[in-house]
C-alpha cells in the first residue's frame, strides 16, 4: 500500500466511523460508559436532606456547624482497545475480511471515546505483543490508532489472549474500559481474564465469519490452518465430517460464552456479513438499561 493509498483508506474510515460515533452512538456511549469514580468538588454548609455520610468532620469542628464534602462524577476515562491481529483475522469467505471489520470496530469505538472526552489506547497482539500505543485524546491520536490497525504487520501467526491480558494487567494501572476485539480462538486465558475483570471494565467483542460455522459439501479439500500452517486433506462431502465440524464450532462457542458469563463480562458478537451498527447499538442500550436498574 503506497502512502497515498494509505491516506485515502484512513480518510474513508475516518469519514464513516466518525459519523457513526457522533451521530449514531454518541448518546448511547455516553450513557453506557459513565465515569469510573468521583472527584472532590467543594465543601459547603450542611443543608436539610444532605447525606450525613458526606459530613466533613474536620471543617465542622473548626466552624462549629456542620459542613459536607461535595463530589462530581469523574467523566474522563481511559479506553483500551485490545485487538487480535493473528493470521485467522485474514479470513473472509464472501464479505470483508475479519481484520477489516476489526479495524472498523476499533475506529468507531475510538471516535466514540474522544467524543466523550475519554483517552484511547491500543494494544495489537497475536501470539505476542505487536504494538502498544499509550492512551491519549484527540482526533490526530485516533488517526494514529487507525493507521496502526491498518499497517501493523504481525510477526506472530497464532493467538495468545492470556499473554495480551498479562501485558495489559502489567502496564495499565488505572481502571479502564477494555474492549477485547478477537475471534477468541486461543488457548486457555480465563485466569488472566478474571484478573483483568477485577481491575477493569472488560467488554469482549467476538468477530466471526459465517463460513467458519459450517462447511458446504465441496469434495476433497486441502485444508490449511492460517495460524499453525498445518495442512489437512478432508472430505467435505462426508455428512459425518460436516456435522462433527459444526458441533466442534458450536461447543467452542458455548465454552467461550459460558466463560464470559462466569466472570460476568457482557460480550458482543459481530459478523463479517452484517453492519456493526445494530449489534453495538443493542449492546449500548442493554448496558444503559442495566445501569438505570442499578444492576
Amino acid at each position: 500500500m503506497t502512502p497515498q493509498e494509505l491516506l485515502k483508506r484512513i480518510r474513508r474510515i475516518q469519514i464513516r466511523t466518525s459519523h457513526m460515533a457522533s451521530d449514531v452512538f454518541a448518546g448511547h456511549y455516553h450513557s453506557a460508559f459513565k465515569g469510573q469514580g468521583m472527584e472532590f468538588e467543594e465543601v459547603r454548609e450542611y443543608q436539610a436532606g444532605d447525606d450525613i455520610r458526606n459530613i466533613d468532620w474536620n471543617v465542622t469542628a473548626r466552624q462549629g456547624r456542620p459542613f459536607i464534602k461535595r463530589f462530581r462524577e469523574e467523566r474522563e476515562q481511559t479506553v483500551m482497545l485490545l485487538v487480535d491481529a493473528s493470521a485467522s483475522q485474514a479470513f473472509g469467505a464472501r464479505g470483508p475480511l475479519k481484520r477489516d471489520v476489526v479495524t472498523e470496530i476499533g475506529a468507531t469505538l475510538a471516535f466514540s471515546a474522544i467524543t466523550n472526552n475519554d483517552k484511547v489506547g491500543l494494544v495489537i497482539f497475536s501470539d505476542r505483543i505487536e504494538k502498544h500505543v499509550q492512551p491519549a485524546k484527540g482526533t490526530r491520536h485516533v488517526l494514529r490508532v487507525i493507521r496502526e490497525l491498518l499497517t501493523t504487520t504481525p510477526a506472530g501467526h497464532g493467538t495468545d489472549i492470556a499473554a495480551a491480558l498479562d501485558h495489559l494487567n502489567l502496564v495499565l494501572r488505572r481502571r479502564a474500559v477494555v474492549f477485547i476485539i478477537s475471534d477468541f480462538k486461543s488457548p486457555d486465558y480465563e485466569p488472566q481474564l478474571r484478573v483483568a475483570r477485577r481491575r477493569h471494565d472488560i467488554v469482549p467483542i467476538v468477530v466471526t465469519d459465517p463460513a467458519e460455522q459450517t462447511i458446504p459439501p465441496m469434495g476433497i479439500v486441502d485444508w490449511i490452518d492460517n495460524e499453525t500452517g498445518r495442512r489437512h486433506v478432508v472430505d467435505t462431502s462426508s455428512r459425518r465430517f460436516r456435522d462433527a465440524f459444526a458441533k466442534r464450532v458450536a461447543d467452542e462457542r458455548n465454552r467461550v460464552d459460558n466463560m464470559f458469563r462466569r466472570i460476568k463480562a457482557d460480550g458482543i458478537e459481530l459478523s463479517t456479513s452484517e453492519s456493526i451498527v445494530e449489534p453495538l447499538t443493542r449492546y449500548f442500550r442493554r448496558r444503559e438499561a442495566r445501569i438505570r436498574s442499578g444492576r
